[in-house]
């Protein structure tokens, strides 16, 4: 049996962007969720956390945590795409390697904008297949210039996000450089299937994402046309065991794959009170603790 080690992340504080006055300060995020119980978080937005290597290292060490990953975006479906992505990509690679982290999670950009309007086309067979060789290129430079896994996030709204668009993305890139970050919440919230892509899957999941949606509040929005960050303040993510997917057997199928892997919760909570995040984030914590999950450390 494999170990799944729970961490947690900057998002499950209500952050979402490098500096926002709605958000939670960082010295606030890193005392909490060290007072939660996690050992183990993501950077978050690049410049939400301290850019600067050796005060970022300090201020972890004070609290003993550890960096998992980075977290970045792509636009790699557009042509000519490459350079402007690898910048923000290096540089995010860049201070996750020096933390000691082994793997950068990369999403896709946008096809659905905030409001719930389309901004741009769907990318059809062509336009998979050159976007699934970009984003294989971009893992090989990752992990040659900065020794990072590169595992790729599924995400709402974004140019791979339903089963169907996962499916294609793996069949279109190469394991050797790209894998998989299951994101639980965004999966069901697209109306995947999270076990069967484990079950199908296995030498593809490289990385997780642990998040519960509320069927009522996707029902609704859906219904209504809103994008997901507008589901999001409705409340779409929610906490466990609230929502779906089941998390008990979803570990228990990450187990199963017999490697070691982080899940990192990640209830995204934008915006929210400043007080709300703790409370949610031991319960969590002790919640999956007791149904297959690893200890934080």
């Amino acid at each position: 049996m494999g170990k799944v080690t729970i961490g947690s992340a900057p998002d499950s504080w209500g952050v979402w962007f490098a500096d926002d006055p709605r958000q939670t300060p960082w010295t606030r995020f890193l005392d909490e969720v060290a007072e939660a119980g996690y050992t183990k978080i993501e950077l978050g937005p690049y410049g939400y956390l301290p850019t600067d290597p050796a005060e970022l290292k300090a201020q972890l060490d004070r609290r003993g945590l550890e960096v998992t990953a980075g977290t970045t975006f792509e636009h790699l479906h557009r042509e000519d795409s490459f350079d402007s992505t690898w910048r923000d990509v290096a540089r995010t690679a860049e201070l996750a390697a020096a933390m000691g982290a082994k793997h950068l999670v990369v999403m896709p950009s946008m096809w659905r904008g905030d409001d719930g309007e389309i901004v741009e086309p769907r990318l059809d067979h062509e336009g998979q297949a050159r976007h699934g060789k970009q984003v294989t290129e971009l893992g090989r430079r990752v992990f040659e210039e900065y020794g990072l896994k590169t595992q790729f996030h599924p995400h709402a709204d974004g140019h791979v996000d339903t089963q169907d668009t996962v499916e294609r993305f793996l069949a279109e890139t190469d394991g050797a450089h790209v894998n998989l970050c299951l994101d639980t919440g965004h999966i069901s919230y697209c109306g995947g299937d999270n076990l069967e892509l484990i079950h199908k899957y296995p030498d593809r999941i490289g990385y997780v994402h642990l998040k519960q949606v509320d069927p009522v509040v996707l029902a609704q929005t859906q219904a209504e046309g809103l994008g997901f960050d507008a589901a999001v303040e409705r409340g779409v993510m929610c906490e466990p065991p609230g929502g779906v997917p089941e998390m008990p057997p979803v570990l228990a199928a990450l187990a199963g794959l017999d490697i070691d892997l982080f899940a990192i919760v990640e209830q995204d909570l934008f915006p929210c009170a400043p007080d709300v995040p703790l409370p949610i984030a031991r319960r969590t914590l002790t919640y999956l603790n007791s149904h297959g999950g690893g200890a934080s450390d």
